[in-house]
């Protein structure tokens, strides 16, 4: 089973890399797939990639769901 996370973009990178940011950790991921990213956006993250934005309430009610069942 594979498992996609809301994540907010905390940086834009050159080469469409960005960096995100979840409960305090950081990783690079790819934003090759999306245009007009911004910092301050929240994206699916999947395997590295941003698959998409996500609405900021949307993300906020997934990461406590998340929260809740111990994810």
């Amino acid at each position: 089973m594979c498992l996609a996370i809301p994540a907010r973009v905390v940086a834009i990178m050159d080469a469409d890399q960005a960096v995100v940011e979840l409960g305090g950790v950081r990783k690079d991921i790819s934003l090759a797939l999306l245009d007009g990213v911004v910092e301050g956006d929240y994206v699916i993250v999947h395997v590295g990639y941003a698959l998409t934005r996500l609405d900021p309430d949307e993300a906020a009610r997934t990461l406590a769901m998340m929260a809740t069942a111990g994810a």
